[in-house]
């Protein structure tokens, strides 16, 4: 898919792709160019990822492409019941779910629509652990800056 509009945040860039009807992915990219948006969705994706960053409880209301296995709707749809300002340990949503916790980590990483299926709030048992299958450098520059944003790290070792 083509990029439909970026998004300028301050821990860099927000991509926004659409198939004109439903948003099909989100990407955190380090720098980007602003872009206007391409089409009417993109343009509300936009505002609505703008507002997301001015406000971490903003909840977010959008045609989804939600495109994955049985089991990676099922890891989503439990990433996308976490609150705002909460975390769940990759093991916690594994026995929920009666999956290994690696399972769930691959399912995380292959989010394609993070921030709106929030797998920035699912951690490790010991320190952030990884975001869209990156575990160093700029993704996880992204995952500590929106659960900050959340205040999900305030008065935590993460």
């Amino acid at each position: 898919m083509a990029v439909h509009a970026v998004v300028p945040t301050s821990f860099g860039a927000v991509t926004i792709e659409t198939d004109g009807t439903r948003v099909t992915a989100l990407h955190f990219v380090r720098s980007a160019a602003p872009m206007s948006p391409a089409n009417a969705l993109a343009a509300e994706a936009a505002d609505q990822v703008q507002r997301y960053v001015a406000d971490p409880s903003y909840r977010f209301d959008l045609p989804l492409a939600i495109r994955g296995t049985d089991f990676q709707r099922k890891v989503w749809e439990a990433i996308a019941a976490i609150p705002v300002g909460e975390m769940r340990r990759y093991a916690d949503l594994g026995s929920e779910l009666e999956a290994p916790a690696r399972a769930v980590g691959q399912a995380c990483g292959d989010n394609r629509l993070p921030i709106v299926i929030p797998c920035h709030r699912v951690v490790a048992a010991a320190g952030l652990g990884g975001f869209a299958h990156h575990t160093a450098g700029h993704a996880i520059t992204v995952k500590r800056w929106l659960l900050e944003h959340e205040g999900a790290l305030v008065g935590t070792l993460l």
